[in-house]
């Protein structure tokens, strides 16, 4: 019984003495690569899809969250990659198709056309004359050129069912874009027409340079072309509804009876663009 209650205390002791015990400093074991691996890269031809290669890329583009008039722009990208993470280039686009929301249909149909409301909504049968709907005096996107680079942070592989795998990238596009829209001429002010006029509801050109942001992912289904989708913001104050908003009152927030730049309210303008790449050389180069 005694021999069993020492070798218990030794033992007690012991493992208190190993756990009071200072730690010695940890070392990691350095593996030595030997044989055919010795000092071989991480990946041997890797398809370099985008580095020294000219893309030209059709694409169509799809405005979201309107208000008033959505637009369809046809144009295309042109990308030259300086090495597989970073290209420099533009990106165009025409606005080809244009349609009213259906706010603007039930603007259309409900808004009264009368003395009241003559310098917001252009009215008929009135002593103004005028025929127009309101969907001709809201604001329209004529063309877009942005020059940009992009960064291409991300690459891999996407599998499809675990069946097939498509070489695909994430990217991030940035520059400055020049936006010519088409809104309300101004009115109201000094030699200008009167905002109650049916002609001051005409459209006029006009130029905003703005920021412009996107974010893309393309895959490559072969090495000398793709598929892409884009969502792109082009942020800028413009006036939408061809409405007297501000002008007047604390801040300029009240109307002043005129339509001018004031009037411009902003909005973070968003896109969605499908595309399709062609690139040149039409062959990507491997790495070793």
């Amino acid at each position: 019984m005694k021999r069993r209650f020492i070798r218990a205390v030794l033992a007690s002791v012991a493992a208190a003495a190993a756990l009071l015990s200072p730690a010695g400093p940890a070392r990691a074991q350095e593996l030595q690569l030997t044989g055919p691996l010795k000092g071989a890269p991480a990946v041997r031809h890797l398809r370099l899809y985008r580095k020294g290669r000219l893309e030209i890329s059709p694409s169509a583009s799809f405005t979201l969250l309107d208000e008033y008039r959505r637009t369809i722009l046809a144009g295309a990208q042109l990308n030259y990659a300086i090495t597989d993470w970073l290209a420099i280039g533009a990106w165009g686009a025409a606005g080809v198709v244009s349609s009213a929301t259906k706010l603007t249909t039930e603007i259309d149909q409900t808004a009264p056309r009368d003395i009241r409301t003559a310098t917001e909504v252009n009215h008929s049968a009135s002593p103004y004359g005028g025929q127009a709907s309101f969907s001709d005096q809201t604001a329209k996107i004529n063309y877009i050129v942005a020059p940009q680079l992009t960064f291409i942070p991300f690459r891999g592989k996407l599998a499809i069912f675990n069946k097939i795998f498509v070489d695909s990238d994430l990217y991030l596009a940035a520059g400055a874009a020049f936006v010519g829209i088409k809104e309300r001429a101004s009115c109201g002010g000094t030699k200008e027409l009167s905002c109650y006029e049916p002609q001051s509801f005409d459209l006029a050109s006009e130029t905003k340079i703005a920021p412009t942001f996107g974010v893309g992912f393309r895959f490559y289904p072969a090495g000398f072309w793709s598929l892409g989708v884009e969502y792109r913001a082009v942020p800028f104050s413009w006036n939408r509804g061809g409405f007297d908003t501000r002008g007047s009152g604390p801040n300029g927030n009240y109307p002043d009876g005129q339509i001018n730049s004031q009037d411009d309210t902003f909005k973070f303008n968003q896109l969605v663009t499908v595309s399709i790449g062609f690139y040149f050389p039409t062959a990507p180069k491997l790495t070793d």
